[in-house]
């Protein structure tokens, strides 16, 4: 018998939710798309993280699922597994997700023929980790979610760089023209589970410390009711600070500014994520979690994190549990102006030492390589 693995023509990729998570799977993702040019990946994601698909590969189609309409439940999700499965004629699944609606639709594509290999969660690691029955980290979820692919035989090389590589960055309407010598930072202070969120006020005075520098831009990005209701106030109180909240806008937009931005300071959440696929710097805030847990951003590096070094961290691998000592100590007691100092320190060092441009100019060759080892 041949020890040759098989070939799949149409692999359905899952991952539905949250943002962050999806953003990690392009990273990932492209690469393997690229480097296996006859195979077809169809990512299937909810309607919102769909839309952070830019640039993509020419072999990568992406699916929204919307749970609203019939596809909740036992039997709504096999419905939509059969439907799926006949329209792509899938033949193998990486179920990037692994949670009980994705078993369902695993199953049913299973009993149709196709091979299904599922993201290790390291559950046991994980519990370990948050509670202090070990350090060893979580392995980085880029790496679990390449390891799904190399176990259906496909390649997946470790090489993104950024989106649009190969073609022009992209321009939006809502973006303003840098002026030479401006700043610009983007800072994202919320997350999904709000007890991964510096607190406002304090991320007020970061912000008032900041734009003492008059070539400071600051860009807030936020969405929603309330954190554009959160926002609005400090937008309108400090000069060169703008509310993106206040402006309906797209992931493509979002990249557009990021493109344009020298540094985001965020939260442990997507927009974190979302820096590292346009390779902008992100000097993130740690609270509740901790990069042991496995997600920091792509090509980011703990060296630029803000953290406290406290016996009681990690406490919990998402942040959804609330703080044993009820006052979040963790994210609380971190100084604003450490904050504010570190920021500007990274800001000045990258102007001076043209280090966007350097790592821009390294990305285009690690792309150029790529692209010839390809062909």
């Amino acid at each position: 018998m041949s020890s040759k693995k098989k070939h799949f023509s149409n692999v359905l990729v899952i991952r539905l939710s949250a943002l962050g998570n999806v953003a990690m799977t392009i990273p990932v993702l492209y690469p393997v798309c690229e480097a296996n040019p006859d195979t077809r990946f169809i990512m299937l994601t909810k309607k919102w993280p769909a839309t952070m698909f830019q640039d993509r590969p020419s072999n990568l189609t992406v699916v929204e699922f919307d749970a609203k309409e019939n596809n909740n439940g036992f039997l709504g999700l096999l419905k939509f597994a059969a439907q799926v499965c006949k329209q792509y004629d899938i033949d193998a699944i990486a179920d990037l997700h692994n949670v009980m609606g994705t078993w369902i639709m695993d199953a049913y594509m299973r009993m149709c023929g196709a091979k299904v290999v599922r993201l290790d969660r390291e559950n046991a690691k994980r519990k370990a980790l948050v509670n202090h029955r070990s350090t060893e980290p979580v392995t980085p979820i880029h790496d679990r979610y390449r390891n799904v692919f190399k176990r259906l035989g496909f390649e997946a090389p470790d090489n993104f760089t950024r989106l649009y590589m190969g073609c022009d960055w992209p321009e939006s309407p809502i973006v303003l023209n840098k002026e030479p010598g401006q700043r610009w930072i983007a800072i994202s202070p919320f997350s999904s589970h709000r007890q991964k969120a510096y607190p406002l006020e304090l991320m007020e005075k970061v912000i008032e410390r900041l734009t003492q520098n008059e070539n400071y831009w600051i860009f807030l990005m936020g969405g929603g009711k309330a954190e554009k209701i959160a926002l609005r106030p400090i937008a309108r109180k400090y000069k060169n600070v703008i509310s993106m909240a206040e402006v309906k806008h797209k992931f493509i937009d979002e990249y557009a500014l990021f493109g344009k931005c020298d540094l985001m300071l965020t939260m442990e959440s997507a927009n974190m994520h979302l820096a590292s696929l346009v390779d902008l710097q992100a000097m993130t805030i740690w609270g509740p979690t901790s990069p042991a847990c496995g997600y920091l951003g792509y090509n980011q590096v703990v060296e630029d994190d803000i953290q406290l070094d406290m016996p009681c961290r990690p406490c919990s691998i998402t942040g959804d549990r609330p703080c044993k000592y009820g006052d979040f100590r963790c994210l609380a007691n971190i100084s604003p102006d450490d904050i504010a100092r570190r920021v500007i320190e990274a800001v000045e060092y990258n102007a001076e030492h043209h280090t966007k441009a350097t790592r821009l100019a390294q990305a285009r060759d690690r792309h150029l390589r790529s692209q010839e080892t390809q062909e």
